[in-house]
């Protein structure tokens, strides 16, 4: 009969747990521990096998012994954990080393929990259990968040004229955001942020979007609505709400001619002010539906008496410049 642990372990059926350690003997004991339990047990007797394996499977947790002949637990869990397709795989560290430096080493790295050898059955059972709970709603979060960047890239497809253009954005604001020696978070924030910048106009008519020629008074406020849907959309997620004031803001101009808020010179987020003018000088160089593309040296033309007018911030204009200059954006010009 399955006793209570195990029925709270049902919450995950048929999780992948992979075992490494060098001992076939204490592989054993924990396959042993966790026989009541519907997981699925690999085992690894090594760092290499270890990390060919998982490759392979993409286990829902990882037990990694520390002390091994050749990779040891450590090197295993900081390969896992500088991967972005393993980073967020549950690693809990056996051990028999009682030290604090070790296991500080191991949370540095990024390991998330350790268990002391010989084991305390209930507490193995338990932490298996609230890790695969954890890295369960961790997936979730990542599925709902890649639904919404597809969703970002449906818009694209809507209109072939802006092919790329979000791809492009992110790549350029991320350049300049790095120009400006901003921080890996802020990096993150322009690069997440110029895929998700346009995602409002998943609402835009077809009509508005693909037309040929000028907007109407009317159909440019209703193009005027896609940042607050895009926020509207992206908001429910915690993980995006960093990228929130880009979604909302990129159209913002640094004179407080531009919208939704009208926001003026430093009270436009950073992120959204890079935004706003590596999305100019996309739109002016690509071919649009109702022109064709500009030269380079026209777009900043006009972007650079933009900039005097006061619609653009100047220090970010100019660094964006030196960027153009250098050729450092020679692979999308």
């Amino acid at each position: 009969m399955i006793n209570k642990f195990a029925q709270s372990a049902l919450i995950n059926p048929n999780s992948k747990i992979l075992i490494v350690d060098d001992s076939p003997e204490n592989i054993e004991t924990v396959e042993q521990i966790l026989e009541d339990f519907k997981y699925e047990i690999f085992k690894a007797l090594n760092g290499d096998d270890a990390l060919e394996l998982i490759e392979k499977i993409d286990p829902n947790i990882i037990l990694l012994d520390v002390m091994m002949p050749g990779k040891n637990g450590f090197e295993v869990a900081e390969i896992l954990k500088q991967n972005e397709k393993t980073r967020l795989i549950p690693i809990i560290m056996l051990t028999a080393l009682d030290g604090q430096d070790e296991r500080l080493r191991g949370y540095q790295i990024g390991v998330d929990d350790f268990i002391s050898k010989p084991f305390n059955i209930f507490e193995l059972r338990a932490r298996v259990r609230n890790l695969l709970q954890l890295h369960t709603y961790i997936s979730e979060l990542d599925h709902a968040e890649q639904i919404i960047f597809s969703l970002a890239r449906t818009v694209e497809a809507k209109d072939k004229y802006t092919e790329g253009h979000s791809e492009r954005l992110s790549i350029m604001s991320t350049k300049l955001g790095r120009k400006i020696s901003m921080s890996e978070s802020d990096l993150v924030i322009l690069r997440r942020g110029g895929i998700l910048h346009d995602i409002g106009k998943i609402a835009i008519q077809d009509s508005i979007l693909q037309k040929e020629g000028p907007l109407s008074d009317e159909e440019f406020e209703i193009i005027k609505t896609h940042p607050a849907e895009g926020e509207r959309i992206c908001a429910p997620l915690k993980s995006l709400k960093p990228i929130l004031p880009v979604i909302l803001h990129h159209h913002e101009k640094y004179n407080g001619s531009g919208y939704p808020a009208g926001l003026k010179g430093s009270d436009i987020p950073i992120h959204a002010r890079i935004m706003g003018i590596v999305d100019c000088y996309d739109a002016l160089t690509t071919t649009r539906s109702y022109r064709p593309s500009m030269s380079v040296d026209r777009t900043l033309g006009i972007m650079d008496n933009e900039t005097i007018k006061g619609k653009w911030d100047p220090f970010l204009f100019n660094k964006f410049l030196e960027l153009v200059e250098d050729m450092e954006f020679a692979e999308l010009v």
